[in-house]
Order: structure tokens, then sequence, then C-alpha cells
């Protein structure tokens, strides 16, 4: 955690992690465990978040946790607004998220599977990195960090509700970065390809440039510290959203069709 600095005051350096207990947030707790600092976790599953809160404990960080539905936009505020005002959070990273394609055989994804995956992935991520910005801009610092998907980049058909609200959340995450940026409040937007977690292992077929959970926490957590506005990775991606630039979108969605995805179900 090189260029995530410790605060220098008497009260523990706090990191509020969204997705906290699998995947990339649970690496990102281990990234940022250490003494002196604060680990809030919040995750769906409750013994994973406390094995890895146990994990963070034992590298010398405190830790808390909070298990709780992000379709439920309002308790997870009601929940952000109790931490701040109980030790004020330092380092917001928003990295939980939904990943769903449409049924094999069907259409379209389901109504109910549109619902969620904007409310996890977007509605509620948005809500409350506009609670911490407001709350961080008047303290003058503090850092936010969204994460969401080279997916935003590309129109996938199979997975048009992921597509599109991790859009909807990389738009977000640059207006507010320039809207924060003169209140000495950094917000980075974190755009990963395939990282090796169980959302992507549920995927069958090639992952390419697949990326370790680990790896992917060690960058992200440098972005963060450097106050970026933007971190995509691995390279391959970015030459591939410059591509999709380029080529007339017929062409793109043509090919985008012709790409088989299957997914296991949820275990």
């Amino acid at each position: 955690m090189s260029d995530a600095s410790v605060s220098s005051s008497n009260a523990p350096f706090h990191v509020l992690i969204t997705g906290g207990s699998s995947g990339i947030g649970a690496a990102l707790a281990l990234q940022y465990a250490r003494p002196g600092t604060h680990l809030t976790l919040w995750g769906r599953n409750p013994a994973r978040l406390e094995d890895i809160a146990a994990q963070v404990v034992r590298k010398g960080a405190s830790a808390e946790t909070l298990s709780l539905d992000l379709c439920r936009t309002d308790d997870a505020l009601a929940a952000l607004r109790k931490t701040d005002d109980t030790q004020k959070i330092d380092i917001l990273i928003l990295g939980a998220g939904l990943g769903d394609i449409r049924p094999e055989g069907a259409l379209t994804e389901t109504a109910e599977q549109v619902r969620d995956i904007s409310l996890v992935n977007f509605t509620t991520p948005a809500t409350l990195a506009t609670e911490m910005a407001s709350r961080m801009a008047v303290r003058k610092e503090g850092r936010i960090a969204l994460v969401g998907s080279v997916a935003a980049f590309h129109d996938l058909p199979v997975a048009t509700a992921y597509s599109g609200s991790k859009a909807g959340l990389a738009r977000f995450s640059t207006a507010l970065h320039a809207a924060m940026t003169p209140h000495h409040v950094s917000v980075t937007l974190i755009s990963p390809g395939y990282v090796d977690t169980p959302m992507s292992q549920r995927l069958e077929g090639a992952r390419p440039f697949l990326v370790s959970s680990n790896h992917a926490a060690r960058m992200i957590a440098r972005a963060i510290g450097q106050g970026r506005a933007h971190l995509l990775f691995p390279w391959p991606f970015a030459i591939a959203r410059f591509l999709e630039m380029i080529v007339p979108r017929a062409i793109v969605h043509r090919l985008l069709r012709t790409a088989e995805v299957r997914q296991r179900p949820v275990r």
C-alpha cells in the first residue's frame, strides 16, 4: 500500500469497502490491512466477511463487518451515514457488483435481472458516492473509488443491463471527479477486464488476459493513492476500446452477436 498513506492523526485510517467478502473487494481489504488502519467491510455473505475480517486483524489492522443487500439503497445509505458519523471514512471503495447475462435461449435478460443489476451496479454506488463526496468536500480531503468494468465501453448483446449499468457508473464517476477536484476529493474509476474472481469464474470459455485478484488489488490501491481519475487494465482492453470507437457500430454489433457466452448458475 505504498501510495495510500496512513493518517498521521490518532484516529485509525478508515477504509470502507463494499463487496469486501470476496474477489477484488477481499483482496483490497488485505492490501490495505496493516497497523493503524481500520477496515469496514460490507458484503452479502456473513461467513466470508468474518473470514476476511479475521485475516485483516491478523495483519495488524482492526475490522468490522456488515452484511446487507445493496438492492436496498436506503438501508445502505443509512449505514454509510452512521459509519461516517462514528468514525470518518478516509477512503470509500465501492466494489460490490452483480454480473449476469440473459438466460440461455431467451431474447433478453429478465426484468428482475435488469432491476437488481441496475440497483447494485449503479443506483446504490452512485448514491453512496454522492453522500460521501458531500461529506469529504466539507472536510477538504478524502478518496472515493468506483469499481466498474471494461464492459462499460462495449455494447454486449447478452448482458445489456451489466454493460449499461457499468457505462452509467463510468460517466457518473468521471463527472463526480470533475465536480470534486476543486474540493480536494479524488474520485477514481476502476475499469478492470477479466479478474480471477467468483464472478468471472462463472463464465464458460476463455477469459483473455486474466489478472489475479491480488495483482488487481495492488494496481487499484496504487491508482487510488495517486488520485488517478481512471484506471483501465489490462492494457489490451484499452486497445479494444479504441478499436470499437473507430470501427462502424453495425460491424461491431454483428461481431458481438456472434460471440457465444455462457454462465454457470450461482452455487
